[in-house]
């Protein structure tokens, strides 16, 4: 691994460009089901199998556009970064970036547009699909790109097969949408099904990656007429805050303690509330006697064992201490509207001012270049 910068970025989005599915699925057996991009009313949107992806939009793009405020809304108008892998590079130049570990957009944050789907034969198809064109149009193209692959959440013997074909294709890590029951109905995400799931990470030493927005339910929804950019700003604030209840469903449901040696990265999780939770649980673990219920850990000490926090416009000394610097991650988030990009270096001295150098690189790189092996 070679580092110029100084920043690997554990959280930014590929663009799928309009004939990734077009191409790659049979016509003759999906006809009009795959995803692809329709116009509705003069711009352009996503669609798969009857329904509409990325809430209507065509991308996720605004850190690249001339006002961040205002997403794409035909695919000719979506800024060459967000998709060509070669675009990206320089972008990632300009903001001080050497590595970027890749989640998708179209696909959703953490695959749940699929996940959402009835039918799992299209789903399946539709998520190989991807997983193979991130291997073939990014990572192929310059090993500064981490790839992570999106999965079906069900069966699980269907989510372990796409799993064990990514990872021997090159992905680094595995994105799932961290309350599948949520999407469809299948089993709680607690229960022993998902277990070969769990297992199967553990064995082939690769992240989960629960990305924050996966499911709308855990979030505020918008009062009726907000303008826009306020209901957008709603959105982005109570995103990260959705990890509260993921990080403690993992925690206390014993699915960290039945696979210790599984890693959970909390994308776009923020930092400051971290360090709150993790006093709660232990004082609710302690009163509520847990240890007399099975649990042989307290829940800091299993968070301290198998989770990152990510942060990405986070003062990090006030939190360093009680979260762990060994248990933070670092990223642009690009090309989100909420990135740092192109103002990350101003923004990264800003975050790490009053923390040693030592703890500045474990969370801007060290961390990251052990959990993805680069």
């Amino acid at each position: 691994m070679e580092l110029v910068h100084g920043l690997i970025s554990v959280d930014d989005h590929v663009q799928e460009p309009p004939d990734l599915w077009t191409t790659r699925l049979s016509k003759a057996r999906w006809g009009d089901r795959v995803p692809r991009l329709e116009r509705s009313n003069g711009d352009e949107r996503w669609v798969v199998d009857g329904q509409v992806l990325l809430e209507g939009h065509v991308a996720r793009t605004g850190a690249f556009m001339p006002d961040r405020n205002q997403e794409p809304g035909r695919w000719d108008d979506v800024p060459p970064a967000a998709y060509v892998p070669s675009e990206r590079l320089r972008a990632m130049d300009a903001g001080g970036v050497d590595y970027s570990v890749l989640y998708p957009t179209v696909a959703g944050m953490a695959g749940q547009g699929f996940a959402g789907l009835r039918d799992p034969e299209i789903e399946t198809a539709c998520v190989r699909a991807y997983n193979d064109w991130v291997i073939e149009e990014w990572a192929s193209v310059s090993d500064r790109f981490v790839p992570q692959c999106i999965v079906p959440i069900w069966p699980p013997e269907a989510t372990v097969a796409e799993i064990q074909r990514a990872v021997a294709s090159g992905h680094r890590g595995v994105v799932f949408p961290s309350v599948p029951m949520d999407l469809r109905d299948v089993p709680h995400v607690a229960d022993a099904d998902y277990d070969p799931v769990w297992a199967v990470c553990e064995e082939l030493e690769v992240p989960l990656c629960l990305h924050a927005g996966a499911s709308t339910r855990l979030q505020y929804a918008s009062p009726p007429g907000l303008p826009r950019m306020r209901a957008e700003a709603l959105d982005a604030v109570t995103k990260p805050v959705s990890s509260v209840f993921v990080l403690n469903l993992f925690i206390f449901s014993r699915i960290l303690m039945r696979h210790p040696k599984l890693r959970l990265v909390l994308a776009e999780s923020a930092l400051s509330w971290g360090m709150l939770d993790l006093e709660w649980s232990d004082h609710q673990a302690e009163h509520d006697g847990l240890a007399k219920e099975g649990y042989d850990t307290p829940p800091s000490a299993i968070f301290h064992r198998q989770c990152y926090l990510n942060g990405w416009y986070d003062r990090v000394a006030p939190f360093a201490h009680y979260v762990g610097p060994q248990n933070i991650l670092w990223s642009t988030n690009m090309p989100l509207a909420t990135s740092t990009w192109p103002r990350t270096r101003e923004t990264i001295d800003r975050c790490f001012q009053g923390v040693s150098t030592d703890v500045r690189e474990q969370v801007l790189w060290r961390n990251a270049a052990t959990l993805y092996k680069l």
